[in-house]
Order: structure tokens, then C-alpha cells, then sequence
């Protein structure tokens, strides 16, 4: 019977293996926190595209400090009256040097490719934090851009300084607006078939929604309809107002960060988002009315499938406690947007 015992040495040396892939196996990886500065090669111009090369790739879970440019040329905002000091050389580096540039106008940071999501999926992406990146921003219109672009048919542009201190926006002498920056546009790569489209509409892959409830502390949820989704960021604004009427809101460079996560529970058409007092469906259609309808029905499907309603109580509670507003009605597509508040909401 001697040997019904392994020997004292190779008991610690099988104990301490077991111990150590138990351990690997009960304390997966922790989330990585990722660096993505913006150069002429980490962004994609004017465009969301499935066969656009990512730029960086990262897992779910994790997070990516994120660079932005503002929306203009270091020529024109020079012209008026930026200081040339006062321009950020990525933005000079990236007029040089970037040639590969879509129908729209918009500089997007990405496309980040996540690890894991699939079409049919959703991607989870919480907007951790946003900074501002430069002390300006401008607000601008054209001879045939806007809503009433009838009525001014001609091209002005309005450089309003910020005041990250006091956290407003120094519009004019007697005016000063709250800051509440957020990235106009956060999408994913549409369908293959669509090839490249223009950053410039909406879409259901999300891209410029502007909408100005997508501060730090919301999630944005966007159905993905690529392998690793392709992520992209841009169009920095400090603020703007629902509806964004003649085109333009307070246009900035950003700083951000935000975390990611692939949601296989999870199927939509159109992007949603979450605030911490608030949820949010969203519409987008060439027509208004379209796209508010499609807001509407978004959110009876939203209280229908989450909360439990009937068919006919969503719809009566989407009118007597959702606002239903205009997200913006420049930029080629309409956007229409519904906010009901948690607060009506009993914890259970």
C-alpha cells in the first residue's frame, strides 16, 4: 500500500497547476483601456463603409480613449478669425495628407473593429467621458444648407469662444450657453450592399444622429451589420439644439472615452439610447413624419418588449408621458427622437 500516495513534492506541484489555471479560468482578463490619437491614419473622411480597414481592434468590454477633429478646414477657420497658433496641426496633417476621402465632410476617428460582434447584433457603446479639446468652436450656414436656406442665401460663419471654466459658451456679449458636448456622430459600417455612404445622413447604422441627448453617462445601443462592427466617432459639438436648423451646431474638436460591449441578447433595426433618467427611440426618414412615426413605434416596441405592456397601453403611455421631438431636420435625412423618463417607472 505504499504507493497509494503520490509523493509529497508532486502533490504541491499538481496542487499549485490546479491552482494556478482554476485562477485563470475564475479571473478572466480585465477590460483594457485603449489609446486612439487622430492622424491622417487612424481616421475615415466622409464616409461609412463595410470595406473600410480598421484602425484599431479591441474586445468587449473595453474602453478607447478617443480623439476628435472638428468639421472645417484650418483655412476657413482661419479666415474667420482663428488664430493660426490656435489650429490644431492634426487638422493641418490630415488636410495635407489624406487623400482617401468620401461624398461627406465630416473627420470620424475609426473604424474600430470589436472583437466578437456579428451582424444581427447589437453594439453597446457607453459614452464614459467627454472633454473638449480646443477653447472654439463655430457655428456656420450656407447659401443652400439649413432649413430655410430661402431665407439666407448667402455663407457666414461665427467663431464663439468657450469658457471650459465657467462651462459655457460665449455667443455673443449678454449670451452664454450651457455646454453640454456630445459626438454628433457614433455609427457603425452600414450593410455591405450600401457600399460607402456619406457621413452626412443617418441611417440604422446610427452615424451623424445629432443628437444632443448623447452626453457623457448615456449608452447608445446600434445594430451591427458587419463582422467586428466597424466603429467610428466624430463631429464634435458643445452644444447644440434639437432640431440644429441652419446645419450647424457649437463645432469642435473632442476628447472622449467610451467602453464597448457586443450584445447577443439584444436585436433592434433602429439605434436606441439610454440616459441615466431617461429612455430613448429614435426615427430617421428623408420625410419627418416618417421618421417620427418610426420614433413612435420604436418606443411602443421598446415598453411593449421591456416593460411588459400591451400593444394598446404602450401606445397610450408613449402620448401621455414621452416627448416626442425633432432631432435635426438638416441633414438630408430627418431625425425624430422619443424620451420617456425611468422615473414612472416602480422598481420591482
Amino acid at each position: 500500500m505504499k504507493n497509494r500516495y503520490l509523493p509529497k513534492t508532486t502533490f504541491l506541484v499538481l496542487s499549485t497547476f490546479a491552482l494556478l489555471t482554476t485562477g485563470a479560468h475564475a479571473q478572466p482578463s480585465k477590460p483594457t483601456t485603449h489609446q486612439l490619437k487622430v492622424t491622417p491614419s487612424t481616421v475615415a473622411w466622409g464616409y461609412y463603409d463595410a470595406a473600410a480597414k480598421p484602425v484599431l481592434r479591441i474586445k468587449s468590454g473595453d474602453a478607447v480613449d478617443v480623439e476628435t477633429l472638428i468639421t472645417n478646414s484650418p483655412t476657413r477657420l482661419e479666415g474667420a478669425g482663428v488664430k493660426p497658433e490656435d489650429v490644431e496641426q492634426s487638422l493641418r496633417d490630415i488636410y495635407k495628407d489624406v487623400t482617401n476621402k468620401g461624398p461627406g465632410g465630416h473627420i470620424l476617428t475609426g473604424p474600430i473593429y470589436i472583437e466578437g460582434a456579428e451582424p444581427g447584433d447589437v453594439l453597446e457603446v457607453r459614452i464614459r467621458k467627454i472633454d473638449l479639446a480646443i477653447p472654439y468652436a463655430y457655428n456656420a450656414f450656407g447659401p443652400t444648407s439649413g432649413f430655410i436656406p430661402e431665407d439666407f442665401g448667402y455663407a457666414k460663419m461665427k467663431i464663439i469662444p468657450l469658457d471650459k471654466k465657467k462651462n459655457v459658451a460665449h455667443f455673443s456679449p449678454g449670451i452664454d450657453i450651457p455646454l453640454r458636448p456630445f459626438f454628433g456622430s457614433m455609427g457603425v459600417a452600414p450593410p455591405p450592399a450600401s457600399g460607402r455612404v456619406n457621413s452626412a445622413p443617418p441611417g440604422i447604422h446610427a452615424g451623424n444622429l445629432d443628437n444632443k441627448e448623447l452626453v457623457a453617462g448615456t449608452t447608445l445601443y446600434i445594430p451591427v451589420h458587419v463582422p467586428g462592427a466597424l466603429f467610428e466617432v466624430g463631429d464634435g459639438h458643445a452644444g447644440q439644439g434639437n432640431g440644429e436648423v441652419d446645419i450647424t451646431a457649437l463645432e469642435t474638436s473632442l476628447r472622449g472615452t467610451l467602453e464597448f460591449i457586443v450584445r447577443k441578447d439584444m436585436h433592434l433595426t433602429w439605434p436606441r439610447a439610454e440616459t441615466p433618467t431617461a429612455y430613448i427611440s429614435m426615427g430617421i426618414d428623408e420625410d419627418l413624419t416618417k421618421a417620427a412615426k418610426i420614433a413612435v413605434r420604436e418606443m411602443v416596441d421598446f415598453l411593449m418588449k421591456e416593460k411588459g405592456l400591451s400593444h394598446d397601453d404602450a401606445y397610450m403611455l408613449a402620448s401621455v408621458a414621452a416627448d416626442l421631438d425633432a432631432t435635426q431636420v438638416v441633414d438630408g435625412t430627418r431625425g425624430a427622437h422619443m424620451i420617456i423618463p425611468k422615473s414612472i417607472f416602480k422598481k420591482k
